[in-house]
This record gives C-alpha cells, sequence and structure tokens, in this order.
C-alpha cells in the first residue's frame, strides 16, 4: 500500500481559517486559499500619485507665449509665468560641447557678425520667411520648450494640453512650423490659439482697446472692438531698428576716439552688450512745445514765493541756469564696453542717448510724404490707425490705448507717443483730407460771409414758422418737454443694469496685466478658443484641413468645459479653423 506524497492538511498554512464564529468571508481569504502563503492585500494605487509631476496633470493647461526673442510659460491660473526663455547662440551648441565652462572661453562673436548673424542668432523667427531655414525654428522652438519644462515648470513629458498666445500677424509657414515640431515632438492633444492683442485687452479688462505692440521686428496697432481685432496696421519701427540705432551712435563715438580708423559699416561691440545698453541707457525726450515757455493772454505769469523780510524787487536772471532750481543735466556719461578690442571707457554727452529713439520711432525732421506706408512713425501710425476707424468704434479705442511689448519700457517713449497723438488730433482734427488747399478752403473769406448769411436766414424763418403753428390753436403744444409715461417693466430692466456712462472721445492710455496674464486668466475662466488644433486632425490634414473661420459653426464646437473637456472639440468630422492666422 503506497504513501500519498501530499502534505499533511493540518501542516498547510493554506488551510488556516479564521474563526468560525465570525460568520464574515473576507476578501482575503479567497487570494489566501488559492496562493501557498500569507499576502498583503491588494491595494490599488491611483496612477495620479505615481509621481510628483502627475499630481494636476487632469486640469493643468499649459500657456505658451511665443515671442520673437524669447518665450514664457506657466500654468493657467496664475497671475504670472513660471519662466522665460531667452534665444541666443547658447542653444545652438553640439551635444558635449563645454565650451562655455571654461575659464578662458570667450564667444567670438566677430566670426557670427561676419556670416551675417549678428542679432539673428538671438531670433526665433523673422517674419520675412523668403530663405528662412523653417527646420531650425522647429529645432530652436522644440530646445527651448525642452529647457522651461524641466527648469521651470518640473513636469514630464506627459501630454498635456496647450495654449499658445501669438501675434494674429504671423505667417501661416511659421505657425505650420511650430505646430509641426510640437505636435510630433510633445504630443500635446490640442493646442488652442489666442491673439495677443485680445490678451492683453482680457488682461486690462475692457472689451474695446487700440493696442499700440512696440515689438522687435515691428510696431503693430491693433484695433480691438468687443473682442474682435477689426484693424491691423504694422510699421518696421521697432526693437531691432532701435538696437541698430544704438550702434551707430556707439560707432561714431568709437570712431571719433580712434580718431577716424576703421569702416563705420561693421559693428565693433556685440549684439549683447548693444541689448544692455539700449535697456539701461537710451531714452526718450518729451514733446517739445514751442509756446509753452510764453505766458499767454489768457494765462496768469507765475510768481515765487518769498518772505515779506526779503527784497521785493524781482530779480532778473540774464544768464541762463542762474540761480535756477532745476538740477543741471550731466554733460558726459562713462560708458565700459568689454566686447570691444580692446576693452575702453567711452565717453558721450547724456543728451546723445536720445537720439536712438529719436531716429528709430519719430523722425520728426521728415515730412509725412517721405515715408512709404510700411516705415510710418509710431504716431502717424497710431493717427491714421484711428483715423480709419468708425466713429463709434474710434471713440472707444482711443480711450483705452495700451502699450506693450519691449521697447515699451524705454524710459519716457510712452508718454511722448501719447503727446504727439493728441497733438495731431487737436492739430488736424478727424478729417482724412490734409494739404494747402484744404487749408485755402477753410480761411476762405467768401465762403465765410455766405455760411453767416444761410444761418442768420435759417434762423429767422425757423422762428417765425414756429410761432406760427403754436398760435393756430388755443391748445399751447410743448412736446419737448412732456414727461414720459413711466413703464416699470423698463424700470426693472433698468435696475438690473450698469448704468455708468463709459469713457469715449477723449484720448486716455490704460495698464494691462500684460499678455500672459490676460491669456492665463481668459483660460482659467474656461473661455473656449476660437482656434483649437486636435493633433490627430493636423498630423492627418494639416494646414490644409482648415476650415476659414466663416465656415465653422461655433455652436457645434461648444462642448463640456469641465477638467476633462476644456476647449476640445470632436474629433470625428468636426471642421476646425485657424481663425484670422488662415488669412496670413
Amino acid at each position: 500500500m503506497s504513501t500519498s506524497s501530499a502534505p499533511l492538511p493540518h501542516r498547510s498554512v493554506a488551510n488556516i481559517r479564521s474563526p468560525s464564529g465570525s460568520g464574515r468571508h473576507h476578501p482575503s481569504q479567497h487570494h489566501q486559499q488559492q496562493g501557498t502563503g500569507p499576502s498583503t492585500p491588494h491595494r490599488p494605487v491611483p496612477s495620479s500619485f505615481g509621481s510628483p509631476s502627475g499630481l494636476r496633470a487632469d486640469e493643468e493647461i499649459i500657456i505658451i507665449e511665443l515671442g520673437t526673442r524669447k518665450i514664457q510659460v506657466g500654468f493657467s491660473g496664475d497671475a504670472a509665468p513660471r519662466g522665460c526663455v531667452w534665444f541666443g547662440p547658447d542653444q545652438q551648441r553640439r551635444a558635449g560641447d563645454f565650451r562655455d565652462w571654461q575659464a578662458d572661453y570667450r564667444f567670438d562673436w566677430k566670426a557670427a557678425d561676419a556670416g551675417g548673424f549678428w542679432s539673428r542668432d538671438h531670433e526665433l523667427w523673422s517674419y520675412d520667411v523668403r530663405g528662412a531655414d523653417l527646420g531650425l525654428v522647429g529645432d530652436k522652438l522644440e530646445k527651448a520648450l525642452r529647457e522651461a519644462f524641466t527648469k521651470y515648470l518640473l513636469i514630464d513629458s506627459r501630454p498635456r494640453r496647450m495654449v499658445w498666445i501669438i501675434p494674429s500677424t504671423l505667417p501661416v509657414p511659421l505657425l505650420s512650423t511650430a505646430l509641426d515640431s510640437i505636435f510630433s515632438r510633445f504630443q500635446p492633444p490640442t493646442i488652442s490659439l489666442l491673439s495677443s492683442s485680445l490678451s492683453l485687452a482680457v488682461g486690462a479688462g475692457v472689451r474695446s482697446a487700440l493696442v499700440v505692440d512696440l515689438g522687435w521686428n515691428e510696431t503693430t496697432v491693433t484695433s480691438v472692438y468687443e473682442y474682435r481685432e477689426v484693424s491691423t496696421r504694422r510699421s518696421i519701427r521697432g526693437g531691432k531698428m532701435l538696437v541698430e540705432q544704438t550702434h551707430k551712435l556707439l560707432a561714431k563715438h568709437i570712431l571719433e576716439s580712434q580718431e577716424g580708423s576703421g569702416d563705420s559699416g561693421e559693428h565693433f561691440v556685440s549684439f549683447e552688450e548693444c541689448s544692455d545698453i539700449t535697456a539701461r541707457m537710451v531714452w526718450c525726450k518729451p514733446r517739445q512745445n514751442l509756446g509753452s515757455g510764453q505766458p499767454t493772454s489768457d494765462t496768469l505769469t507765475t510768481v515765487k514765493e518769498q518772505d515779506e523780510g526779503e527784497n521785493e524787487d524781482p530779480v532778473v536772471d540774464d544768464e541762463p541756469g542762474a540761480g535756477s532750481t532745476e538740477p543741471q543735466r550731466p554733460g558726459a556719461i562713462a560708458i565700459p564696453l568689454r566686447s570691444c578690442s580692446p576693452p575702453k571707457l567711452l565717453e558721450l554727452p547724456f543728451d546723445s542717448l536720445s537720439e536712438p529713439c529719436e531716429s528709430a520711432f519719430f523722425d520728426t525732421q521728415y515730412s509725412l510724404s517721405s515715408f512709404d506706408d510700411h516705415e510710418l512713425p509710431v504716431h502717424l501710425l497710431i493717427y491714421h490707425s484711428l483715423l480709419q476707424l468708425p466713429l463709434d468704434v474710434r471713440a472707444l479705442c482711443m480711450s483705452r490705448i495700451i502699450f506693450t511689448g519691449g521697447c515699451a519700457g524705454v524710459l519716457g517713449l510712452r508718454a511722448r507717443i501719447f503727446d504727439e497723438v493728441s497733438h495731431l488730433i487737436q492739430e488736424r482734427g478727424w478729417d482724412p483730407v490734409q494739404g494747402k488747399a484744404v487749408h485755402q478752403f477753410l480761411t476762405n473769406p467768401k465762403l465765410k460771409q455766405k455760411r453767416g448769411r444761410k444761418s442768420t436766414s435759417h434762423s429767422g424763418h425757423g422762428g417765425d414758422e414756429e410761432h406760427d403753428d403754436e398760435e393756430q390753436d388755443d391748445v399751447w403744444h410743448d412736446a419737448a418737454n412732456t414727461i414720459p409715461e413711466v413703464d416699470m417693466i423698463e424700470e426693472q430692466v433698468k435696475r438690473g443694469t450698469d448704468n455708468r456712462p463709459r469713457v469715449q472721445g477723449q484720448m486716455r492710455a490704460v495698464e494691462s496685466l500684460g499678455t500672459w496674464g490676460g491669456a492665463s486668466l481668459a483660460t482659467h475662466l474656461k473661455a473656449p478658443a476660437v482656434a483649437v488644433i486636435d493633433r490627430e486632425l493636423w498630423l492627418l490634414h494639416g494646414a490644409a484641413g482648415a476650415s476659414k473661420a466663416g465656415e465653422v459653426d461655433q455652436k457645434a464646437q461648444r462642448q463640456s468645459l469641465g477638467p476633462g473637456g476644456l476647449m476640445r472639440v470632436s474629433v470625428a468630422g468636426s471642421s476646425w479653423t485657424l481663425g484670422v492666422w488662415g488669412t496670413n
């Protein structure tokens, strides 16, 4: 009789049972019956707690502001961006190039200048796409975003929805290149496009505004009416021209100190140093009022207050500046130049530092006929933008002027532009026709006499007719002063509305939270964007699959705006559009 090799029942751990008096069946008992030993019950761990970067991945939306020289990134709902990445030659190093960390290494900017890359290496793109390397643009954007994600946002490579803030004048080839690069390398499910001017208006808390963007490549004046861009005008005068004018000023003084040796067309300092001097030292002169120094007949002369014991005879200062309490302007300042060879200390007058701003943005020494449409001075560009608007749109936009851009921080520039535009409005009015013939027509004495006769004749006849009509019957009719009847429904409607009059028809500048702050606010409030691009549709069709803005049904695009469906369109058979960017 053979014996079985199976273990005895009382020696098997799997047969251990709970006390019979419990009367309950635990889920762990089933696993213990089938296993060979005791084990910890399985507790499912949520995937959102797998890594610290995934705690808020479902509701986080990354907002990216794309500029010519920098990008700003952050999360939706934040008041300011988390980080800013500037473009420069250091981003174009090859893998394993650690020369920047060597003690004796110095970037040879003259070699880059010889190839025509004095300022081009510091730009992401140029609006002139003729001969542009679009593949290099995509690589620059990808590297900058990876640096921003890992350095400032501290997030992993999980796909997240993105919102881009880009100017409405961005060409389609550049936009298509950027979308191809991001969709293929970061895999976001959707990318929403927001206009920089509309985001700036949202950040200022206004529905209508005149946005003056003093950017790097150009100055753009955009009229926004009820959150819609109605007109856009551009000029090539921007930060790039300001830096070039500053370099011309420095080169002129360097050549004077070197007794004229050298070529005035070459670059004497690096782009980084010239840009730093422009941001720190360049300022703008206020507008010169020719008649402001002389008192008019309508105003009183200003008298200085003095004690009774002092001499009451007025003191006349024959020499300019004698006895003046105003601080004297510094005669000259010293600027250390370290990028030139050899390094030197350049001394130049303080007033000369206002010449680059005068030449780059105003050029008041030239007449209007000497400028083309693409190179108008900034104050004329703003005036012509307001002039072509309808009357009601102009009244709202001129009272909500917003200055933005990198050059808006130049000392005194915004006040100078505002004063120049106000002077043009007072001098010319809103008449689009200007010239000597118009002035002669308005000052013709014969026309003034005819107008005076017509006005007196109409007033005389009108008074007699009204008097005759009133005396036709014995009842006095005064319809203009009749008290209207009270409508209860209209009174209830007026109680729930804001009856405060809107400010319009006067020049006024307003402040804003900024382009990025306005876009963060709009996205946090779950406002749907017009241009929402799905990754699958873009990779399938590209820019050719976009429809025109008027062909897209906006009602069909309105979906749930909860945490899982913010600004998401249905993929199956839905039409999408690039908005205003599809017309560039």
